[in-house]
């Protein structure tokens, strides 16, 4: 089962304004056919609203999108020849599994000998045979978003566009549909666009981050260079640095500067070619943050100094302890050690200097949490991804309901607000 395989993807400048609010602002993207890409940042940066335009759900306040050299915006959703998995499965409750995953082909006439044969290839691919003759309501939430993902590859489409398909599982589900997804994109080489808040999750599933906040990019890059190199201080934090430090610098030592933090020296990688005497901050990772031994110091040299803090909470997670602490200045970290640690200890931090990034404080970048004191979690915090509060503007078009996949009949939809956005809802007819 493949589908016309595309060779480029180009958005230009999208936009989209909801009223006033500019929820999308000038998106460039190239994807090249079989890439998967994972649009990623909190509730609120554009990611859904985004691909809702890819979709044709959405028209486009501003901007063009191309698919091998043609432009595609101004199609309806129908002719672009997309499928999409939605977040909420958008299943039929009345129809049997067999004939969800068949309705596409069925209103694209697709020979009834042809879509059967598509249909039972599409269950094997993900394991659900067994279950063809059920209806949604007897399936578990992971056997439900399968039904949604074999409806969206047996149309054979150039494009598959995922809206946070795994939000709604519990942690076990999560990552089995999680390498269920990347078997099956292994397996079929499909161009993927897919929406999510949680980096653990893009980082093991993508081939390219595009890292957006407000509406606009941060970051585009491989997984490895979002996680090791992240652009400024908001992706820093929304990618796991969680200890985010202003400091003021006092030594420049080549592509590494030193910097004061709580009238202690700490060194760090230079990320924005910084000046002595400058404003800045210094992102850590709770992994690269650890207890001095011995003479260690945080400014890299030998001695008895680190950053002193006082342990505040510990947490056990196996064969490590996560903790926060408290600086002397009140300022909060977070790091993991493998030593037995208990509230109220003294300790004495140190860090590898190139594990620690120092930004510009003014690079505009912010983050997507309080800074020093909890900002948001991701890929090596202490308690999984989170994201800051606020849904996205309104991104379903009222006249095209995202309950029905690409190429299909939006009939026996309805439409109810949900966190702070429209989310289609199913009823049987």
């Amino acid at each position: 089962m493949t589908g016309a395989r595309i060779s480029t993807l180009r958005l230009a400048g999208v936009t989209r304004s909801f009223g006033g609010h500019q929820a999308l602002r000038g998106l460039d993207l190239e994807i090249s056919g079989g890439e998967f890409v994972a649009l990623l940042g909190p509730s609120g940066c554009g990611k859904s609203t985004a691909l809702n335009c890819l979709a044709g759900l959405l028209p486009l306040t501003g901007g063009q999108i191309f698919l091998d050299g043609e432009r595609v915006d101004q199609l309806a959703p129908e002719r672009r020849g997309f499928g999409m998995v939605f977040q909420n499965y958008a299943l039929f409750p009345h129809m049997t599994v067999r004939n969800n995953v068949g309705f596409g082909l069925k209103m694209a006439k697709v020979p009834r000998a042809e879509a059967a044969e598509r249909v039972t290839r599409a269950l094997d691919m993900v394991q659900l045979t067994a279950h063809a003759h059920k209806r949604p309501g007897q399936l578990s939430g992971g056997q439900q978003q399968r039904v949604a993902i074999a409806r969206a590859i047996v149309l054979e489409p150039r494009l598959v566009l995922m809206d946070e398909p795994l939000s709604n599982l519990d942690a076990a589900l999560r990552l089995e549909m999680r390498a269920e997804i990347r078997r099956l994109h292994q397996r079929l080489g499909l161009t993927t666009v897919y929406v999510t808040h949680d980096q653990e999750e893009a980082l093991s599933l993508a081939d390219r981050l595009v890292v957006l906040r407000d509406g606009r990019t941060q970051q585009i890059g491989t997984p490895e260079e979002v996680y090791s190199r992240p652009a400024n201080r908001y992706v820093a934090s929304f990618m796991g640095y969680r200890t985010l430090l202003d400091a003021t610098v006092t030594g420049i030592r080549g592509s590494h500067v030193v910097v004061d933090i709580a009238g202690s020296p700490l060194v760090g990688l230079d990320r924005d070619g910084v000046a002595a005497g400058g404003r800045v901050t210094a992102a850590i990772r709770p992994e690269d943050l650890d207890v001095a031994v011995g003479d260690e110091r945080a400014d890299g040299t030998s001695g008895t100094t680190g950053l002193p803090a006082t342990v505040e909470v510990v947490e056990y997670h196996g064969r490590e302890l996560a903790v926060q602490a408290r600086l002397t200045d009140g300022r909060r970290v977070h790091f993991r050690t493998g030593k037995r640690l208990a509230p109220d200890d003294s300790v004495r931090l140190v860090a590898p200097p190139d594990r620690v990034l120092v930004f510009a404080a003014d690079d505009g970048g912010g983050q997507p949490g309080d800074s020093g004191d909890g900002p948001s979690r991701g890929p090596g915090a202490e308690a999984g991804p989170s994201s800051p509060e606020g849904g996205e503007p309104d991104s379903a078009d009222p006249h095209s309901p995202a309950g029905a996949p690409a190429g299909e009949s939006t009939a026996g939809t309805s439409r109810e607000p949900r966190e702070g956005r429209d989310t289609p809802k199913q009823v049987a007819t």
